[in-house]
């Protein structure tokens, strides 16, 4: 892990007190951009959301997914957990901390769009994190990098129904047009632009070239992920200052389903007699999340200035050191995980 990401808890932190400061100091200029918007989409987080996750995308090689029957038993436990168990446990998370057990505790006007915040945050896997969280526990390249391609794939026509449908479960008014452009602008585009400028890269280096460019790209995808909170909370600042207890109720249901779905999926890796190697990048698949598209689609959605927002912020606050976590208990199975299966 490189510095930005080994501390990204730490400068998250750092935006969220810079972003307060400066919102109080000069709110009109983080107004304006707050209301730079075309059809409800706000341009200013359109163009970091491309600079976070195109230099992400590069890593996608979409002959992987020829890879995927090899290790067809990971495959399908982990896109059990994505698509059929995570979207719907963090719901239902959601729906008794958020809904029921804190709402005495919480801004009774923003309920609602807290509970959106977490449905989008768990809607859609991670993609670009996932590849280090699989190299600190020696997963499976392969199984990795085919698992993070099918999802992406996936993504693209399940990402707008589930969120859909879950929100329209928990009576949230679904903007289904701007939900169809979040799709299209923050998943479709980047990821054409990715394989377009991967395919140039390829055509005229190697993958040394393209790892180069990574690694350049690498930093400024990070930059835009810590501008993207600095204006988040310019405009949310006065809220949190408020009610400074909301990130720690709303970081309590994202914490359960982390452990929820890494111990469902090492589990049911076991009993499926998969290997180490591919059970633990399996685990941690299902319980990280793809948080730059769950910003940028609350945003789109519900504003800079909802609960949405925030809820999905406090998902990139806790990341790190959760998914760290994960990576720890997952090593430390290794020892005692069945011969037959490593």
């Amino acid at each position: 892990m490189n510095i930005f990401e080994r501390f990204l808890t730490l400068w998250v932190g750092l935006c969220m007190a810079g972003g307060i400061a400066v919102g109080a100091l000069l709110p009109a200029p983080f107004q304006a951009l707050g209301r730079a918007t075309v059809a409800q989409i706000n341009i200013p987080i359109a163009v970091l959301v491309w600079l976070m996750i195109v230099p992400m995308l590069l890593r996608i090689d979409p002959a992987a997914l020829r890879q995927v029957g090899r290790h067809w038993r990971g495959i399908a436990v982990t896109l059990g957990i994505n698509w059929l168990v995570k979207p719907f446990s963090m719901a239902l998370l959601a729906w008794v901390f958020i809904g029921w057990l804190f709402r005495p505790l919480l801004p009774g006007g923003q309920i609602e769009s807290y509970i959106a915040g977490l449905i989008l945050l768990a809607a859609a896997p991670c993609t670009a994190m996932v590849f280090v969280w699989s190299n600190l526990v020696d997963g499976d390249a392969e199984f990795t990098l085919s698992q993070v391609a099918l999802n992406d794939a996936i993504m693209l026509v399940a990402f707008a129904p589930i969120v859909g449908l879950l929100l329209g479960i928990s009576a949230i008014a679904v903007p289904w047009d701007t939900l169809a452009l979040s799709v299209v602008l923050f998943i479709l585009v980047p990821l054409v632009i990715a394989q377009v400028w991967r395919g140039r890269l390829l055509a005229v280096g190697d993958m040394a070239a393209l790892e180069r460019m990574r690694t350049r790209l690498g930093p400024v995808s990070v930059a835009a992920l810590l501008a993207t909170l600095v204006l988040l909370f310019a405009l949310q600042g006065p809220q949190i200052i408020a009610q400074p207890m909301v990130i720690l109720l709303l970081a309590v249901p994202i914490l359960i389903q982390v452990y929820f779905n890494a111990g469902l999926a090492l589990l049911l890796n076991r009993r499926c007699g998969e290997s180490f190697a591919v059970a633990a990048p399996s685990a941690l698949i299902g319980a990280s999340n793809f948080f730059e598209l769950a910003v940028a689609t609350a945003i789109a959605l519900f504003g800079f200035e909802s609960g949405a927002a925030l809820a999905t912020v406090v998902g990139v606050l806790v990341e790190v050191p959760v998914m760290l976590s994960v990576v720890a208990i997952a090593r430390r199975m290794r020892a005692r995980w069945p011969a037959s299966g490593l």
